[in-house]
């Protein structure tokens, strides 16, 4: 079964940057999608990035266009989140979720099966 563990969060000064890890066991992630989510206190779960299997196409939410850039590496079974310019409305615990649809498709919660446990990112002065 595909177990995701999240790494990579913390505090981190407006302006600053992180980059979030989604680490696959169990499986290899080649045949997964693999999307980023993100929920902050007394909001619903929203997509944030989502990457295809192959990598060739990715999708971003219209509030981190130009500042974060989804990658993954097949061969460490990882996929990454670089996020620079933060800003306080990006503080959510984030999640990594993966599936294994035929079709890529939207990047929504309810389209991704398998979930990490998510980090915490706190974008604050």
């Amino acid at each position: 079964q595909l177990r995701i563990v999240e790494s990579g969060g913390g505090l981190v000064q407006p302006g600053g940057s992180l980059r979030l890890s989604c680490a696959a066991s169990g499986r290899s992630l080649d045949y997964y999608s693999i999307g980023w989510f993100r929920q902050a206190p007394g909001k619903e779960r929203e997509g944030v990035s989502c990457i295809s299997s192959s990598g060739d196409r990715a999708n971003y939410a219209d509030s981190v266009k130009g500042r974060f850039t989804i990658t993954r590496d097949n061969a460490k079974n990882t996929v990454y989140l670089q996020m620079n310019s933060l800003k306080p409305e990006d503080t959510a615990v984030y999640y990594c979720a993966a599936h294994s649809r035929m079709v890529f498709g939207p990047c929504v919660p309810t389209y991704y099966n398998y979930w990490g446990q998510g980090t915490q990112v706190t974008v604050s002065s």
